[in-house]
C-alpha cells in the first residue's frame, strides 16, 4: 500500500509527496485506505495550473474508494471492510481519516458502497456526484428539454443526470469521439457545434427549458440570446469555470428566466447517483479513458497540462 499523496509544488508541475503511516482513529472517525481515486479534469487542472490564481504547493481531488481499516468506538454506521467512496476535498492520497459525526458535511461525505457496482468507477462518483447536484440544482424534471453544451467529463455527467430525471436532453461539442460516447449514453440529440448546421440544428430542437454552460465558450451566453434558445421561465446552469460571464438582462426578464450555479455535491445527490448507477440509468465504465496505476501518475498530469482533450474519465489504481 502507498503511503503518498500527490501535490502540485509549482504551475504546471506535479509531484509525490511522503505520508506518515495512518493514524488511530477517534472515537467518531473510521480511517480508510484507498483503492482507487479519479483525476477531475476541470477542477484539478485549474489547479494545476492557476487558472483562477491561487498558491503552491497546493492540492486537488476529492474521488476515492476505499475500504474501512478501523473505526472508532461510538460509529455504528461502518465496520471494518466496508468499501467507500469518500467526497472529502483534499487531494489524491493514501488513506483518509473522515469524522462520521461532523456538523459540516463536506468533512463526511462518505457513502457505503453495496456488493452490485463496481468499486473502480466508483472513483468518478464525485464528478458524477457535480452533475447530478447541478441537475437537481436547475430543477431538471419531465418533461423538459434540456441542452448541455460541453461534453467533457462533467458535461457527460449532467447529461446522464438530466436524462435519468426525466428530460429529454441534447448536447453540444466540436469533438466527435466526445459526442459518440454521449451519443452511446442515452442523450436523445447529438450535434457537432463546429458544423456549419450545427446552429440550425441546435435551434430547430430549442428552445429550451434548461440549459448547462459546461464549455465556458466565451461566446455561449450571447449565442443563447442571439438565437433565442431559451425558453419562457428557463434557466441557464452556469456550471463551467469562468473568469467572468455577460448576459442580457433583458433576456432574463422578459422570460422570467434565471442563471444559477452550483458547487461540489451532497451526501443526498451521492444517494441519488447510486440509485442511478444500480439501475443502469448512469453508466461510468464507458466514460474512462485511462486506467493506471498511481505511479503513472506523473505521465498523466503532462498530458492534462499540455493535451487535456485527450483525457475524459481517469482512475488511478493504489494497489501495489
Amino acid at each position: 500500500m502507498y503511503n503518498i499523496g500527490i501535490e502540485f509544488p509549482e504551475r504546471g508541475q506535479m509531484a509525490f509527496f511522503d505520508l506518515e503511516a495512518p493514524l488511530a482513529p477517534g472515537p467518531t472517525e473510521i480511517q480508510t485506505r484507498t483503492h482507487y481515486s479519479g483525476i477531475t479534469n476541470g477542477t484539478e487542472r485549474h489547479a494545476l495550473m492557476a487558472d483562477f490564481g491561487g498558491r503552491y504547493p497546493s492540492r486537488a481531488g476529492y474521488q476515492h474508494v476505499s475500504v474501512v481499516e478501523a473505526v472508532g468506538s461510538r460509529v455504528k454506521t461502518f465496520a471494518e471492510g466496508d468499501v467507500v467512496f469518500l467526497g472529502n476535498h483534499g487531494g489524491h492520497r493514501g488513506w483518509h481519516i473522515v469524522d462520521v459525526t461532523a456538523n459540516n458535511e463536506r468533512e463526511r461525505l462518505c457513502i457505503k458502497l453495496p456488493d452490485d457496482v463496481e468499486p473502480e468507477f466508483c472513483a468518478l462518483f464525485g464528478v458524477a456526484g457535480v452533475g447530478m447536484r447541478h441537475s437537481r440544482r436547475i430543477r431538471v424534471a419531465p418533461p423538459m428539454n434540456v441542452w448541455i453544451a460541453g461534453m467533457g467529463l462533467i458535461g457527460q455527467s449532467v447529461a446522464q443526470a438530466s436524462r435519468a430525471l426525466g428530460a429529454r436532453v441534447t448536447v453540444t461539442d466540436v469533438n466527435s469521439h466526445r459526442l459518440d460516447v454521449a451519443n452511446k449514453l442515452g442523450a436523445h440529440r447529438v450535434i457537432n457545434i463546429s458544423e456549419q448546421s450545427g446552429i440550425e440544428l441546435l435551434q430547430a430542437d430549442g428552445p429550451y427549458d434548461r440549459i448547462v454552460d459546461a464549455c465556458g465558450a466565451p461566446s455561449l451566453f450571447e449565442d443563447i440570446y442571439k438565437h433565442k434558445l431559451l425558453a419562457l421561465y428557463g434557466a441557464i446552469g452556469a456550471l463551467a469555470g469562468r473568469h467572468e460571464t455577460v448576459f442580457h438582462q433583458r433576456m432574463l426578464h422578459s422570460l422570467r428566466a434565471s442563471i444559477e450555479s452550483s458547487s461540489h455535491f451532497t451526501l443526498e445527490d451521492l444517494s441519488i447517483l447510486l440509485h442511478f448507477v444500480r439501475l443502469g440509468a448512469i453508466q461510468i465504465k464507458p466514460l474512462v479513458t485511462h486506467r493506471v496505476s498511481i505511479t503513472e501518475a506523473p505521465r498523466i498530469y503532462e498530458i492534462m497540462r499540455d493535451r487535456p482533450a485527450d483525457l475524459l474519465g481517469v482512475i488511478f489504481s493504489w494497489k501495489p
